[in-house]
């Protein structure tokens, strides 16, 4: 079997000890000598004014991936879902798929908000906010998550947002991975089960969302349900890998009937909408209530419909001329160019200011581009053993190995897993027996009518019997 070292020196001709192209000595360097004190603690801290602070940097820099051609491994996928294929784990990111999709909580404030307004239009801003802050961690994000084994767990409780979350993967074909997340103050139920479906199509990467998210607001006896938009990785092949998120997210208010309808819009010829999120919320009647706009990279600001309006018609005025002048200068390339948007969101003068994406840290450049929430996630702090389930994904031996900078260790630990689980498959068809899962069972949204996971709940109970034995 060859290792992560040879794969790299095969497919680059460089050493795999390099540093992360586009990266500065000194950022490379202040990446790897992080406190001493906190790699001992596995990069966790003491509490500071009674309050849990979470590591913020990892064990070990990213190994190196930016030139690495992975051509001859999908030249034969090209339109193929891509669920069942190997990819070299040069290509992953230190994390689990059940990790990355509870990345939804990092900006659990606006849910928090949105049970305290008095107003459904202002808490259906709120929601929407929510929605968009939830993909903004993607920007950058170019590494995969791990696919998770069947039976895998993760467990989140953040006592300083007020929530707690537990995850399992209900099922390995198709893939899907059920989440329920809840109040700490019991004032919302957020769930969902999603399954994304990956395609290749010769220079990118497509990820489709499949998959329904619920959010309860308790107090309210409001239900709110809506999809992720479309994610897409660029220059797979040739050039400097980009995402692109696009397409139509409709959140809809079940209990008044508003709906929020939001065009997360593709990059276009120039690049002028790349990351460019625009919508309005309804009411029933189809009357709009307010308009939505920003970028879910940076920032979401509402505002007056009429208001938008008009500056919408002034600005087109002005964009014509420079609109012919960009043709007259176009050119084609066989990258897909990430266009160079020096800009940031031109706030409409009335607007209020829904949500701001946080800034990343230093280091993050060279550390997969992990924002602070997601650094934090596989931490291992001392005493949370005896707490977690067996099945959690902070005991997976490849990720840990990852992270820690052992590419070596992590290809074998992954490869054993996976054949370890292949075998528990062949036995349970063997034995004509079939696959239980355990917190999570297969159901029908009372919302939408489709097929959902709903949580069974116990799983805070700590009765961690009977668990499967996948590590």
């Amino acid at each position: 079997m060859i290792n992560e070292d040879e794969f790299f020196d095969a497919v680059t001709g460089l050493d795999s000890d390099e540093s992360c192209e586009g990266v500065s000595e000194a950022s490379f360097k202040d990446a790897v000598l992080f406190d001493s004190k906190s790699q001992k603690n596995n990069g966790s801290v003491p509490q500071e004014n009674g309050i849990k602070k979470h590591r913020t940097s990892l064990p070990a820099p990213m190994f190196s991936r930016n030139t690495i051609s992975i051509w001859s491994i999908l030249k034969k996928c090209i339109g193929l879902e891509l669920s069942k294929i190997t990819m070299p784990i040069a290509f992953n990111e230190p994390l689990s798929f059940l990790q990355r999709i509870t990345e939804y909580m990092e900006h659990t404030y606006l849910l928090n908000k949105a049970c305290l307004l008095p107003d459904s239009t202002a808490r259906m801003q709120a929601v929407a906010a929510f929605a968009v802050s939830a993909v903004a961690s993607q920007w950058d994000r170019t590494g995969k998550p791990f696919n998770p084994l069947l039976g895998e767990t993760y467990e989140l409780t953040r006592e300083e947002q007020g929530f707690r979350l537990i995850s399992e993967q209900v099922s390995h074909h198709p893939p899907v991975s059920a989440f329920h997340a809840e109040s700490l103050a019991g004032d919302f139920v957020f769930h969902g089960s999603i399954y994304p479906k990956l395609k290749f199509w010769g220079k990118s990467v497509e990820a489709e969302p499949k998959g329904t998210i619920t959010l309860e607001l308790l107090k309210h006896s409001e239900v709110y349900t809506w999809s992720n938009p479309y994610c897409c990785v660029h220059n797979i092949i040739l050039g400097k890998l980009w995402i692109e998120q696009y397409g139509t997210v409709e959140i809809i208010n079940h209990s008044t009937g508003d709906k929020c309808v939001l065009t997360f819009k593709p990059c276009g010829m120039f690049g002028k909408e790349l990351h460019k999120v625009e919508g309005y919320i309804q009411d029933k009647s189809k009357k709009k209530l307010c308009v939505i706009y920003g970028k879910w990279t940076e920032c979401m600001w509402s505002v007056d419909p009429q208001v938008y309006e008009s500056h919408k018609k002034s600005e087109k005025k002005d964009n014509k001329k420079q609109k012919n002048e960009e043709l007259e200068g176009a050119v084609n390339d066989d990258a897909d160019d990430m266009p160079e948007i020096q800009e940031t969101v031109s706030v409409i003068p009335g607007s209020t200011l829904l949500w701001r994406i946080d800034s990343r840290p230093p280091q993050s450049a060279v550390m997969y581009n992990f924002t602070n929430f997601a650094m934090a996630l596989n931490e291992l702090s001392p005493g949370m053993e005896a707490v977690l389930a067996p099945t959690d994904c902070r005991f997976r031996p490849d990720i840990r190995a990852m992270e820690n900078g052992d590419m070596d260790k992590a290809s074998i630990e992954k490869e054993r897993l996976e054949e370890k689980q292949r075998a528990a498959r062949k036995d349970r068809a063997k034995n004509d027996e079939e696959w239980s899962t355990r917190w999570f069972q297969n159901g029908t949204n009372p919302y939408t009518g489709s097929q959902d996971w709903i949580y069974s709940g116990g799983y805070f109970n700590r009765n961690y019997q009977d668990l499967p034995d996948i590590y």
